[in-house]
């Protein structure tokens, strides 16, 4: 329970970053790689923090390091995605598809070991009929959805492979705050030498920070609710509160259509995630 409310609480601090990153970005206020370190520096700061307090939890196994290897790799594609993903589809769209990742999650986590229940295969099999339901309305706009439904192959990949190092090996904090030294790296180096941009400019701007800062918070509680339950669960509270302030920012900021549609859909998902939580 403590999981899943953890992670609700984080999209909501994400979506926030997330519709402001995509207005700036699609005025030209500021290219995706400055966005990705702004997305990305605050959750590092934070984890580092975490590390420090609870520098006798701070661990980081060698033993983790080719599943490590292999998840930075893939990290950085599925940041980089996402980010493209962010900025070209809508709010709503980005939201409803990226719930597609569960049931492969659910396969993953029983491979994994973990029990679930027949209330959690019921919320699993209500989740992909409300999926259902929008393919074949057609309430949301497809522009950018390919690059979305990539994303939402791909998470799986790297989820899994965060909570088999969390479990197995690593803290948390040690492991996303290489994972993120690694992902800061990586857009700081395009930001600086492809966009031409100074991205720690941009954190002296108030709604740079309030960009940077939101989704900073919003990662660190994402990673934490992984130590509170199996993966399809969390990722299920994600997926589905996401859904519902992506739904929300979409209407409300981006003037996106068919809201009732969609708050129908965004009940039909939380009926889901209460099953899941039984």
């Amino acid at each position: 329970m403590f999981g899943v409310i953890l992670a609700s609480v984080g999209t909501f601090f994400e979506e926030i970053s997330a519709a402001i990153g995509k207005t700036k970005v699609n005025n030209h206020e500021e290219s995706l790689y400055t966005m990705g370190f702004l997305q990305l520096i605050w959750a590092l700061i934070l984890f580092v923090i975490i590390g420090i307090l609870r520098r006798n939890d701070f661990i980081f196994s060698l033993d983790s390091l080719p599943t490590f290897t292999v998840r930075a790799f893939f990290e950085i594609i599925q940041f980089h995605m996402s980010l493209l993903g962010t900025i070209v589809a809508d709010r709503a769209t980005f939201g409803f598809i990226r719930v597609g990742s569960i049931p492969l999650l659910l396969a993953v986590d029983l491979l994994l070991g973990y029990t679930i229940g027949s209330n959690q295969i019921a919320g699993i099999g209500i989740i992909i009929l409300a999926f259902l339901i929008l393919l074949f309305t057609h309430c949301v706009n497809r522009k950018g959805m390919g690059i979305v439904i990539f994303t939402t192959i791909n998470a799986v990949v790297t989820i899994s492979l965060f909570k088999y190092d969390i479990s197995r090996y690593n803290s948390v904090e040690a492991e996303q705050s290489l994972m993120y030294l690694i992902l800061i790296c990586y857009f700081l180096f395009f930001a600086f030498f492809v966009a031409k941009e100074n991205p720690f400019g941009f954190l002296k701007k108030p709604i740079f920070f309030a960009q940077s800062f939101s989704v900073g918070v919003g990662i660190v509680m994402g990673s934490f609710a992984f130590s509170f339950g199996p993966a399809s669960v969390i990722i299920a509270a994600k997926r589905s509160s996401a859904v519902l302030w992506s739904v929300l920012s979409g209407n409300m900021y981006f003037r996106e259509k068919h809201i009732i549609l969609k708050l129908f859909l965004f009940l039909l998902f939380g009926l889901g995630i209460f099953l899941l939580m039984r």
